[in-house]
């Protein structure tokens, strides 16, 4: 495991067993795919997401056994619906293997509503669309 997900681990356990609330902490969101086949988490780095360039940490696992899904590719197009645009940089996925994902050169520009639009083949072929709100 990587010193950057080992902190991201760690941290991630913190905050999330010192809320008091169930809401989950900042940066961090969960979705079911659009077939309902697929549990996508994203973590954002930073958390929360601010404007600019950030990466997300995706953790995909099979929505019915939680099981690790790998062996996926996947397509990561950030979109700002209330703009109609999306952004000039290219997001690149690298597998890290047991269902996680690290997307960087996520540009989120804007202040406002983002979508992260993914589409997903291999093994699996969905699509789901994570949502990130940017002051």
């Amino acid at each position: 495991m990587s010193t950057r997900r080992a902190w991201v681990a760690f941290l991630f356990g913190w905050l999330v067993s010192g809320c008091s609330s169930s809401a989950p902490p900042l940066g961090n969101t969960t979705v079911i795919s659009t077939s309902g086949a697929l549990r996508i988490v994203a973590r954002t780095i930073p958390s929360p997401p601010t404007r600019g360039t950030i990466e997300v940490d995706l953790e995909i696992t099979d929505a019915a056994t939680g099981s690790p899904r790998d062996g996926l590719t996947l397509s990561v197009t950030p979109w700002m619906p209330a703009m109609d645009h999306g952004t000039s940089l290219v997001a690149t996925v690298a597998p890290q293997g047991q269902g996680l994902y690290d997307v960087t050169n996520v540009d989120l520009f804007m202040s406002g509503t983002w979508d992260l639009n993914l589409a997903v083949s291999g093994p699996v072929a969905d699509n789901a669309v994570v949502e990130f709100n940017i002051p």
